[in-house]
């Protein structure tokens, strides 16, 4: 017995002072077949018969004892590597964050989208319609016939004698006044991609964005179509800027108006983006010709309205400072990355 008590706290003793390495050590020592607890059963040959079954029930104790005392210690060197492990690859939440690398949208995307956001929040409607395009929508309904001296100005890709790509987004105004006649007023802006023969250069291409706008209700006065651009420009440029109208020519419009606004960057007092005038032209506008109207099916004695277009490649140059329309549609990846999000 005196044997037994001295090996166990001889066994607990270095248990307890193991680490991970000299535990299977002591494991070998003292449990396997050749170990020391192991070895007590030789003495069984010089026990009395009475004797045997208490000191194997004693031996037995002594091998469950050192089993559950390595078990312990086992679990307890575990989990003090699993927590040294944890401390050492801890994040600290507390840190920025790596950037994710992200695309952008294009700068026309966001100038269109400006756009909307605009117009919508004035009761708008956003409109499309096809690129390929019918000569009716395209120019007859617009009040440009067949052979009218403003078909020269437009030199249009035809497809066929009958269709072609659209020249201008004034197509899709068409199209509403003709769906909506029954269902005045209309408020509608029209966005979208248009095609015309040119040669491509710096300020020029022969694809490129308009954003036409349409309004037809009673009483529509040059007054509310001069507070809807001042106030387009405000949100697309500067709160102070004001506006002026000359007088232009458009088939679908009259009175037509091209309109400039004060120059966003010296606001007025001439500088090289407005070549020193303190102005800017924008865009072009006017009221909807009566012959517009009584082609989609509107009484225009009873009825009027506005219209404009701007180009939005036009806005996007000088919103961003571009000063080559080429690069809106290189896809230079350096060029794009100016724009983020």
């Amino acid at each position: 017995m005196l044997d037994l008590e001295a090996l166990k706290n001889e066994a607990l003793k270095a248990i307890e002072e193991a680490d991970s390495k000299t535990l299977e050590d002591l494991r070998i020592e003292y449990l396997s077949k050749k170990g020391k607890v192991q070895s007590l059963m030789a003495q069984m040959r010089d026990l009395s018969a009475e004797e045997k079954p208490k000191f194997g029930q004693m031996v037995n104790d002594l091998k469950n004892s050192i089993q559950e005392a390595m078990d312990l210690k086992k679990e307890k060197l575990e989990s003090a590597m699993l927590n040294a492990r944890l401390m050492a690859e801890k994040l600290d939440i507390t840190l920025d964050a790596y950037a994710p690398k992200q695309g952008t949208l294009h700068p026309l995307t966001l100038v269109q989208n400006e756009l909307e956001d605009v117009f919508i929040g004035m009761g708008y409607n956003v409109a499309e319609g096809p690129e390929v395009e019918s000569d009716l929508y395209n120019f007859t309904k617009a009040n440009t016939p067949e052979g009218h001296p403003a078909r020269d100005m437009q030199d249009t890709f035809y497809i066929d004698p009958t269709h072609l790509l659209r020249s201008q987004t004034t197509a899709i105004q068409m199209r509403v006044l003709e769906a909506d006649a029954n269902n005045l007023p209309i408020k509608v802006i029209c966005p979208g991609k248009v095609y015309r023969r040119d040669d491509d250069d710096a300020t020029h291409s022969h694809q490129f964005m308009q954003c036409e706008g349409l309004v037809i209700g009673e009483n529509i006065t040059v007054a509310d179509l001069k507070g809807t651009l001042e106030l387009m420009i405000h949100e697309l440029f500067d709160k102070d800027a004001k506006i002026r109208f000359r007088p232009s020519y458009f088939p679908f419009t009259e009175p037509s108006f091209e309109v400039d606004m004060t120059c966003h960057i010296c606001h007025g007092k001439g500088c090289p983006t407005c070549k020193g005038t303190g102005w800017i032209e924008i865009l072009g506008s006017g009221m909807v010709h009566p012959n517009v109207l009584e082609m989609a099916g509107i009484d225009s004695k009873k009825y009027t309205g506005f219209a404009f277009g701007v180009g939005i490649e036009r806005v996007a140059m000088l919103k961003y400072g571009i000063t080559d329309i080429r690069d809106l549609y290189t896809n230079d990846i350096r060029f794009l990355d100016g724009f983020k999000r």
